[in-house]
């Protein structure tokens, strides 16, 4: 970047610390600090969902994967919608009236051993690492792209700034730098969808035709090269889908409004964003693909994480690409601290506060627990982030999306859901879909490579139907007895009620 790039991509990265300046001194207590202190609007917390989930995945790694793969990129945007009109109908709502800081609080609102705590608290952390080391080489590689630095420096230099944004502002910083961002970022989807239309004289379809012409059918229609490449692809789906209602930083997002009714209009107000975003990103992906060139994307970054920041480029020169660039890390660096957020409430709050002082730790305990556990967070994702260098960031992510569907999700519906749901029951499949998930992961060619055991990298398709069995099973076969099968119908008829009418 030339010097004037420069300063716009520093000085909005300025504005982003000054906010969080700002929301540090009013951050006052454990409340701000884990949830904002619940009194974001509807409006304004679907503000910030939408920039929760269209981060570095969706507008760099999806756009690279369309780039670079055609039609089959897009599997990792289009269910998007689905997925939250899923959360709006099934869980936003339950989750406002029962949780309090974590997702483990609305499990212990039903079942009240630590153990239980304890397993929602350990998945919260492994999911959210997966998904922050997506975000890590993201913004990585914007830094070293446009700054011309070692990589291991830019992953150190995005951990110090992360850190600063956590530690010092909180949810509340982390809430306001979404929502900013999320409308520089629609500007700047805009842009590029305006600019790609007028090459192909305002015909949406343009890129496709071209790409059509210059590639072939391979370029605009679903390809399948195996059987398990198919199957692939329809887990990654359903982990996409079903992953949201599981995916920690995410449903806490709910915890920071008021009431009910303003969950809702969160998951209202979200679903509108994603649904104006994604349908233009396969528009940009194409135009990338066309305008810069397959060859030119992956010599960039082999996995095109890339490509936008070289469309930005060539369609606007060095003032679009900074500011395409820069709204770009801001993204990263907001969903990186939402993130941290998560892991470091559900260590702070439930391992430490429920589970190591039972329930007797004082607010500025849990605040420098939460401080310490920012620190380490944001250690080993720089260490896990420095070896993922050359992976695609949306396939990354997608991954993170089938460990949260397999761990958390059978065990958030049925405990909200299903009367006959004991606490071993979801202890079990937390277990069982954490450690499946993993392990077909470790043993996939994400990790191996061509010669992995496994032929396939996306574990939901296995891991999802497989912890919901169990929790099924040890319900049914292991239920709860005498008194406490009584104990657990009432808590389960008053967890009812307030779950659906917010009633205690």
């Amino acid at each position: 970047m030339d010097a004037v790039s420069a300063v716009i991509f520093t000085v909005l990265v300025l504005i982003t610390l000054g906010i969080t300046y700002v929301a540090a001194r009013r951050s006052k207590s454990a409340a701000d600090h884990f949830v904002a202190g619940g009194q974001l609007s509807g409006r304004q917390n679907g503000l910030a969902i939408a920039g929760d989930y269209i981060s570095a995945a969706s507008f760099l790694g999806v756009t690279g994967a369309i780039a670079l793969g055609g039609f089959n990129g897009f599997y990792l945007a289009v269910f998007v919608p689905v997925a939250y009109l899923l959360t709006l109908l099934l869980v936003a709502e339950p989750l406002r009236n029962l949780g309090r800081f974590t997702l483990a609080d609305v499990l212990a609102a039903r079942f009240s051993g630590r153990a239980v705590r304890s397993s929602m608290a350990v998945t919260t952390v492994v999911v959210s690492t997966v998904y922050l080391i997506a975000q890590f080489v993201g913004a990585a590689l914007l830094v070293t792209a446009l700054f011309d630095i070692d990589y291991t420096a830019a992953v150190l230099v995005i951990g110090g700034l992360t850190t600063v944004y956590t530690l010092l502002g909180g949810m509340l910083a982390t809430s306001w730098i979404q929502i900013v961002k999320t409308g520089l970022m629609l500007a700047c989807t805009v842009t590029l969808f305006v600019l790609i239309l007028n090459k192909y004289d305002f015909n949406p379809l343009g890129a496709f035709n071209d790409a059509l012409h210059t590639v072939g059918q391979q370029a605009v229609a679903p390809t399948r090269t195996t059987a398990l490449a198919g199957f692939d692809q329809l887990s990654m789906v359903v982990g996409l889908v079903l992953g949201v209602l599981g995916l920690p930083h995410v449903m806490i997002r709910f915890l920071t409004v008021p009431d009910a009714r303003a969950a809702r209009s969160s998951a209202v107000t979200a679903i509108w964003v994603f649904a104006a975003f994604y349908l233009m990103i396969p528009v940009i992906g194409y135009g990338a693909a066309q305008l810069v060139g397959r060859d030119g994307i992956a010599a960039k970054h082999p996995a095109g994480n890339l490509a936008v920041v070289q469309l930005a480029e060539t369609l606007g020169g060095n003032l679009l690409l900074a500011v395409v660039a820069a709204v770009a890390f801001v993204t990263i660096l907001a969903v990186l601290s939402g993130l941290v957020m998560a892991v470091s409430g559900a260590i702070a709050h439930d391992l430490y506060g429920q589970v190591l002082k039972r329930g007797a730790a004082t607010a500025r305990g849990e605040l420098t627990a939460a401080r310490l556990a920012t620190l380490v967070t944001c250690a080993v994702g720089v260490v896990i982030a420095l070896a993922a260098e050359r992976q695609n960031i949306a396939f990354l992510a997608s991954l993170a999306f089938a460990v949260a569907a397999s761990a958390n999700l059978p065990a958030l519906l049925l405990t909200i859901y299903w009367r006959r749901m004991t606490a071993r029951a979801v202890i079990s499949g937390m277990a069982v879909g954490l450690v499946t998930s993993l392990t077909i992961i470790l043993l996939g060619p994400a990790v191996n490579g061509p010669d992995a055991v496994l032929g396939f990298s996306n574990p939901a398709l296995v891991s999802l139907p497989l912890s919901l069995l169990v929790s099924v099973l040890v319900a049914l076969l292991l239920p709860d007895r005498g008194k406490a099968a009584d104990t657990g119908q009432s808590t389960f008829r008053a967890l009812r009620l307030k779950a659906l009418t917010g009633v205690s």
